[in-house]
């Protein structure tokens, strides 16, 4: 708890500092971006480590309107003895005219599922790195709860916080003339299973959608870090949180 609220804490601090600095470094950038082209995410693996993709979702468009995400992944997979795992991912090849990732925890009360726990991780990418921190809350509908860890992930890095992806934004603007991002969510739900096994099969679906992604966008190269641990928090569901706004 104390953890949690010191990093709270820093993220407020930041955030003022980031906001201006936002401000100031996008309305400097007069020049065109170099962001490479990104590959559709249509293509990405219909096979994703023991899982098997079993549903190819819709986004509406309503939501595609509100996200307005240059390329948009919604599907389920399904491991054998598994829970149903959902993963969305939002590609955004610009962040310059102010379209960012809406961040999932504003999202998932309107679709119904309200957030009762939340906090971070820290995982190990498949090289060893530890170096992959992603959120993670633990939602409720009515009597169904579920799992949901997202993190931002862009070239040569991967973080948690918005305030963090905000800055990195500028400083990449500004130096590389990029300012492409992607919104990784995934969602297990923890009915007859337990949050603490939801927790370690969203653990090890991200760990390796994450590596995927490094490959499916070139320009998003692995994170450095050095060794690791991996730590986790302690039959489907009714519809899982989708993103709506």
């Amino acid at each position: 708890m104390g953890i949690h609220r010191a990093q709270l804490r820093r993220d407020v601090v930041l955030v003022c500092g980031i906001l201006v600095a936002q401000a100031v470094g996008l309305s400097l950038l007069s020049r065109p971006e170099q962001s490479p082209p990104a590959r559709p995410l249509a293509e990405f693996p219909r096979e994703i480590g023991r899982w098997r993709l079993v549903q190819e979702g819709v986004v509406e468009d309503r939501i595609r309107e509100v996200l307005k995400a240059g390329d948009l992944l919604n599907r389920v997979y399904k491991a054998p003895g598994e829970p149903y795992v959902s993963l969305f991912i939002a590609y955004f090849p610009t962040q310059r005219t102010g379209v960012v990732p809406h961040s999932p925890k504003n999202c998932l009360p309107g679709s119904g599922w309200a957030p009762v726990e939340s906090g971070r991780l820290k995982l190990t990418t498949p090289s060893g790195a530890l170096g992959l921190e992603v959120n993670r809350y633990v939602v409720e509908n009515a009597d169904h709860r579920g799992v949901v860890v997202y993190w931002y992930q862009s070239h040569a890095r991967a973080v948690a916080s918005e305030y963090w992806a905000r800055a990195y934004l500028v400083w990449d603007s500004l130096r590389l003339r990029r300012s492409d991002t992607a919104l990784v969510r995934v969602v297990v739900p923890a009915d007859g299973i337990g949050e603490a096994r939801a927790t370690e099969l969203a653990i090890e679906f991200a760990q390796t959608v994450y590596q995927i992604l490094t490959t499916h966008y070139p320009q998003f190269q692995p994170v450095n870090a050095g060794r690791s641990t991996m730590g986790a928090r302690d039959q489907k569901p009714k519809a899982m949180p989708t993103l709506n706004s």
